[in-house]
This record gives C-alpha cells, structure tokens and sequence, in this order.
C-alpha cells in the first residue's frame, strides 16, 4: 500500500506542472497590457507605463521565462516585496470585484465548501440507496419507479427544476429562502458576539450553539442541496443499478445463494461492496464538482460562492479572475483525485498491484 501511495504522490507535480501550463498557455491569447492584472491593479495610462511594465515583469521575454515569473513572481528592487508568484497564492487581480483573485477566494470558497459538506451525505446515501434496491427488485414496482425517477431527473435542466422549486417553496410557500443568511444574521456576525472558527455559517453556528443561525443558514441552503442531489441522484440510481445487477450475476454470488446465505448476506456483504468500486470514482467526481462551485445552482438561487463568483466575472471579460478559479479548481481536482486514488485502493487490493 504505501508503494501504491508513493506513485500516485509523483504524479502531482506532473499534473500540477500541467494544468498551470494550460492555463498559462491560454493566458497567451491575451496582450501584454491584459496580462499585467497579473501583477498591477491599474492598466498603464501611456506608453512609457506599458514598456516600464512589460520590460519589469519579463512580459516580452520567451514563454518559458514568462512562466517561470508567472509562477514565483517578481520582487520590487525597492520594497523587496513579492509581487505576482502562483505558488505564493498570487494568482492576479480581478478588475470586476476590484479586489486580488485570492481574496475572493477566501471569501467565497467557505460559502461553497459549507454547501457541499451538506450535500455530500443526500447526494451519494438516497441515490446509491435507490439504485441498489431496483437492482435487488429488478422489474418491480421500486425498479420501475427508480428508472423513470431516473429518466425524468436526467431530463430536467439544473436550472429549471431550481427555478421550479425556487417558485413554490420561496415564492409561493415562504419556507424556504435564496442567497446564504438573513439580515438579522448579517447584524449578529457584525456585533462581534458570534465568532467565526471555520468561516462555514452552519458549522460556526453549531460550535457557537446558536441554533436559530444554524437553522437560518440550512433553510437558505435546502433548495440548492435539494437541486444538486435530485439531479445528481438520476445520475446515481442509473449507474448503481447497472454495477449492481453486473455484479449480482457474478459466479460468487451465484456460489454464495448456492450455500444457503440469507439474501440480505449476499446482497451487503458480497454484492454491494464490489458493485460500489464503479461508483467511487463517480463519487469522487461529484464532490469535486460541488467543491469546484456550482455555477448555475449557486446563480439561481443568488448563493455567494466560488461558482457565482466566476459567472460574475466571466460577462465582464475578466479573463485573469476566470483563470484564476480554473487554477483553483485544477488545484481541488489534483488533489482530490489523489484521495480518491488512494481510496480505491483500500476498496480494491487489486488495484495496488496495477
């Protein structure tokens, strides 16, 4: 196992040296004077100002030195003070928030990995639950409900069932509420009194024991988790249900019926752990999709996170803060592809053997 572990531990800095090329690539297509926000907040005003900059930040220089300054930055001769340098957490500024990509970051990241953390258990427990019962009853009532569940989940654009719910619980029925907290929350943050361990609303509410915030922040997220598990579920019961029945027709199983184990014993304990080695990957993916943010979720429902965030910039052509975000994303899918990995391995022996 940790030979298994070593190899896909040496496999970062390859893709991480990767997706920072691609993107560094892609940061070609704009001209010098667009890539400075690399490095200054103002667009030069005359010409001496963009031949200072572009000489001081080696914008003229060959791709690989430009990627080298990209990546560690420049220190100021007078100052002495970094400025630019992705592996410094410099990663630009963005002229739509009027504030440096990291910070936004900061701000907006929190919101999205509370959202997830909320997500996570309904999304993969009902549709990996679903999916393992029509297999079981294949042909039944539970299948057949599972299937067309499926079909129709599959079918509905992310935005249009958000909206549909959006109508009916806020607009119509007043239980459930867009965007993260009230304003009565908003003033207790700001009284000093509610302290931010982890800068998650619903966890800090928790750990503060202040449970009418804790509620205030799950009703704002009950719809967005609602619109990304039911469109994830389709996903889920579909897949599950066509690993599950694969695997039920496997000769162990048949030997396994064959020595007079009880059906619940075949299905838990020889069936569904093998059946789930397809689906831990595709888990994995969700939750780096969830991490990543969520764009037309979070905008529909007006969700402060790191997906709304890059929709907001993206109309304004604010190519470095949009960048930015990709080389964050590429960050979270580096690494949680490395958990997942490493995961698959303790599931599956077979595959350290690889």
């Amino acid at each position: 196992m940790t030979n298994y572990i070593i190899r896909r531990l040496l496999l970062v800095p390859v893709l991480l040296f990767g997706v920072t090329l691609i993107i560094f690539g892609m940061l070609q297509f704009l001209g010098p004077v667009e890539r400075s926000a690399l490095y200054v907040r103002d667009f030069p005003k005359n010409e001496n100002q963009i031949a200072g900059i572009i000489k001081r930040y080696g914008l003229d220089q060959p791709f690989y030195k430009q990627y080298w300054i990209w990546m560690n930055g420049v220190k100021d001769p007078v100052t002495g003070e970094r400025e630019g340098g992705i592996i410094h957490g410099d990663f630009g500024y963005s002229r739509s928030q009027s504030q440096p990509v990291i910070n936004i970051i900061k701000t907006r990241f929190p919101n999205t990995l509370d959202l997830a953390l909320w997500t996570v258990f309904p999304m993969l427990s009902v549709g990996i639950w679903l999916g393992v019962q029509a297999a079981v009853h294949q042909n039944g009532i539970i299948d057949q409900a599972a299937r067309i569940f499926s079909i129709v989940g599959t079918s509905f654009p992310t935005f249009v069932f958000g909206l549909l719910i959006l109508m009916l619980f806020y607009a119509k029925l007043g239980w459930f509420l867009p965007g993260k907290q009230s304003n009565w929350v908003t003033q207790e943050i700001m009284k000093g009194t509610f302290t931010q361990y982890t800068k998650l609303l619903s966890i800090d509410a928790l750990l503060n024991a202040r449970i009418d915030i804790f509620w205030d922040a799950l009703r704002h997220m009950i719809l967005p988790i609602l619109t990304l598990s039911y469109i994830s579920w389709a996903t889920f019961v579909r897949v599950t249900r066509s690993s599950m029945l694969e695997t039920l027709r496997m000769e162990y199983v048949t030997t396994a019926r064959a020595k007079g184990l009880k059906e619940n014993d075949v299905i838990n304990k020889h069936a569904r752990p093998n059946a789930m080695l397809t689906i831990a990957t595709m888990a994995g993916m969700s939750v780096v999709g969830l991490l990543g943010g969520v764009v037309i979720t979070e905008t529909v429902f007006n969700y402060p996170g790191i997906g709304s965030a890059a929709a907001e910039a993206a109309p304004q052509l604010d190519v470095v803060t949009t960048l930015g975000f990709a080389i964050f994303n590429g960050l979270i899918l580096i690494f949680m592809n490395l958990i997942i990995d490493v995961l698959y391995g303790v599931i599956d022996p077979r595959v350290r053997l690889d």
